[in-house]
């Protein structure tokens, strides 16, 4: 079934909604790739696309806190969402829980445990590795993703809401190696706070009414060393795009929202 009419696309979200690591920029200073499944989408529908999306995004900074990258300051993403937005997608939340960022910490650590000019500097990263999550941490990040989809609903009306959950980074039979350089239980800890990430998003969608795209489990099989992996491994000279979609993972959301759409 073809999916409905969409006149313009709003994008609200993190890095794994933005894109980075993927050419050709939309706005570089927020990696803000213009090959992201926002505009992938916004190519499929034939829609207007208002891409609000910035690398480094919390909960916090898409409802009300202003965010900064380096030299550039970037408003609450919701103060920029245009009534007109018919369809608003939201990637949002693993940076409240440090996900991938210590993800991204803990294989520098290791990375520079293995060179002796730089094996002093190692532990100086990540030495709270993997993230300690509460109760609290996760019942704010699911009461934020309800409070993101409460205020789209105020200020686009005939908006309909689509949660976008995160891509598979760990499979469960992911190895150690260079690119998740993860011992086994380092890396089933980061597939735990994975998991509290979905239900996360789960739980919200409950709560809001919002629609839930769950590419969690759509893209399990897909993770680091698999097959036909949908996202990037360690990349020690381009650590922004560590861990995160590449355009064949980007691809595989604008598909899965596109075929949602359409039930």
């Amino acid at each position: 079934m073809p999916p409905p009419t969409v006149r313009h696309l709003a994008a609200l979200g993190s890095s794994f909604a933005s894109g980075p690591g993927i050419e050709p920029y939309a706005d570089k200073r927020a990696w803000r790739s213009g090959r992201n499944y926002a505009h992938l989408l916004a190519e499929r529908l034939g829609s207007d696309l208002t891409d609000l999306t910035v690398a480094g995004a919390t909960t916090a900074t898409i409802l009300e806190r202003p965010q900064r990258m380096l030299w550039r300051k970037f408003p609450a993403q919701l103060s920029r969402l245009p009534r007109e937005a018919d369809l608003v997608t939201v990637t949002a939340g693993g940076n409240d829980l440090g996900y991938i960022s210590s993800m991204i910490a803990l294989s520098y650590r290791a990375w520079l445990s293995q060179r002796r000019t730089t094996r002093t500097f190692a532990p100086l990263l990540a030495r709270h590795g993997v993230p300690a999550l509460t109760e609290s941490m996760l019942d704010q990040t699911t009461s934020h993703l309800v409070a993101i989809v409460a205020a789209i609903t105020k200020q686009a009306p005939g908006a309909r809401v689509v949660l976008v959950d995160y891509l598979t980074v760990l499979d469960a039979d992911t190895p150690t190696g260079p690119d998740a350089p993860f011992p086994a239980a380092t890396r089933d800890s980061l597939r735990a706070v994975a998991g509290a990430l979905a239900d996360a998003f789960a739980d919200a969608a409950k709560l809001s009414g919002a629609d839930l795209v769950a590419m969690s489990r759509l893209s399990e099989g897909h993770g680091l060393t698999s097959a036909h992996p949908w996202v990037n491994g360690f990349m020690a000279k381009q650590p922004t795009a560590s861990f995160h979609p590449t355009l064949t993972g980007m691809t595989a959301v604008a598909d899965a929202v596109i075929d949602h759409l359409g039930r």
